[in-house]
């Protein structure tokens, strides 16, 4: 099994799974058509699925238009979430790199503390 570099990785990995799993039985289709048309072997697709395994960026947008998904739904995001993070991202634009380093380590602190 494929092993995560990250913490945060496996929780993603299987919401990704279980929503691709949930779009693709919405849709009708098998793992092997899913895989063809994003251009995966079967096995590969079948662990994104299982949430073994995150598909590289070019792969996301694939399985989200094979699947005729947004990406946020894909990923797990609410509405709500996805203009939040859009909002955070423009704000991040142009910053140097001390202050993002400091906004990452500010983001993993609170990723750590109990949410209320």
């Amino acid at each position: 099994m494929p092993r995560f570099s990250a913490r945060v990785e496996r929780p993603l990995a299987m919401t990704l799974g279980s929503m691709a799993h949930a779009a693709r039985m919405r849709a009708g289709l098998t793992l092997a058509e899913v895989a063809r048309r994003v251009g995966v072997q079967l096995e590969v697709y079948a662990c994104i699925e299982r949430g073994e395994m995150l598909p590289s960026v070019p792969a996301l947008r694939r399985i989200c238009l094979a699947l005729e998904i947004p990406s946020d739904e894909l990923l797990g995001l609410d509405a709500r979430q996805s203009s939040d993070l859009r909002r955070l991202l423009r704000a991040a634009r142009g910053l140097k790199t001390s202050q993002l380093r400091m906004l990452h380590l500010l983001a993993e602190s609170l990723h750590s503390t109990p949410r209320e």
